[in-house]
């Protein structure tokens, strides 16, 4: 069996709630399928207060075996440096000791969302509570764990990140780890797995028809590509969220919602609006990934003068105006 300990430091707790939503197979016919043991979760475990102490004491002095270690959320490490904002119940340590002690002792540490991985949202503002990730902080590397640290099994943290994570990333994550088929080279610079940080948000997004040519939304509601007025960052955003849709059928461009980039480090303060592009001499700031701008600029002006007047209606639209047209079936003579 796989041990496999769950904590949370600074989070909301929606990582859990996403990872509740895996959905083929679910979450207990994942972990039964990849042999884990689920030793103990703060909110799926039976037990509590000196129950759940016991748990990790048992770990802490190398009783019980510890092959995974997830962490949710950022490791609150204030006030100066002490970790005191944030102590363990039952126990005379914080929880940001607790998470160096038992990294020491776990074959693989996992970030659980942006939070764990970067900071996140616990991490913005003024930071008070000196909230960082695992091994970065922000889109520095170090964080609490230090830059140079790996695990028992020569890994680097595992960053799932993400405001929630997808739950087939954590699931899929977790199953390469139970097998031991994660390796270094399967993890991008940020230490996100590949499977789904090698895409971009942009990729089977419904909206790409308006994308190509620049028929742009001006309101929430309107049908248009959101990139132009809206601030989507799908054409930047590292995950495969339009094509790995979420509970069956959804993504957040899907519901009408800007990409925010959610997978990256210090999305949690772009420096405007959310749902405002930033242009400078009225071109976004933030253009496609691997669009040199000359083109970029060219391009959007080629397709503009191109855009069908049935994508510029229904751009600004919350429903289809126009419809393609019918094309008469050619027949063979």
């Amino acid at each position: 069996m796989i041990n496999l300990l769950w904590l949370q430091s600074g989070s909301c707790g929606g990582c859990t709630m996403s990872l509740l939503n895996a959905e083929s197979p679910d979450l207990i016919k994942t972990f039964n399928a990849a042999g884990i043991n689920l030793l103990w979760h703060p909110s799926l475990s039976e037990e509590t207060g000196s129950e759940a102490v016991e748990i990790l004491d048992a770990v802490d002095c190398g009783i019980t075996p510890l092959d995974i270690l997830c962490i949710e959320g950022a490791a609150v490490c204030g006030p100066n440096g002490s970790g005191a904002f944030h102590m363990l119940s039952g126990t005379d340590r914080s929880m940001m000791e607790w998470i160096e002690r038992l990294s020491q002792r776990a074959r693989y540490v996992v970030a659980v969302g942006s939070c764990a991985a970067f900071g996140g949202i616990t991490s913005a503002g003024s930071n008070p509570t000196e909230a960082r990730g695992l091994q970065f902080d922000g889109e520095q590397r170090g964080g609490l764990l230090g830059d140079e640290f790996t695990s028992e099994q020569q890994l680097p943290v595992v960053n799932v990140a993400g405001c929630p994570p997808h739950p087939n990333w954590m699931t899929e994550t977790l199953m390469s780890l139970a097998f031991s088929e994660l390796q270094p080279q399967q993890l991008d610079k940020l230490g996100r797995p590949r499977m789904y940080s090698d895409h971009l948000v942009h990729h089977g997004c419904p909206r790409n028809e308006y994308y190509e040519y620049k028929a742009s939304s001006e309101k929430p509601s309107d049908f248009g590509c959101m990139m132009e007025h809206m601030g989507c960052v799908g054409t930047q955003a590292h995950g495969d969220c339009n094509t790995r849709l979420w509970n069956g059928e959804g993504s957040c461009t899907r519901g009408g919602y800007a990409c925010i980039n959610c997978t990256a480090p210090e999305f949690e303060e772009p420096g405007h609006s959310f749902v405002k592009t930033p242009k400078l001499a009225g071109i976004p700031v933030g253009l496609p990934t691997d669009m040199p701008k000359a083109w970029f600029v060219a391009l959007s002006s080629l397709s503009k003068a191109a855009t069908p007047i049935r994508l510029k209606e229904n751009a600004v639209s919350d429903h289809i105006k126009v419809p393609p047209k019918i094309h008469p079936v050619k027949k063979k003579r």
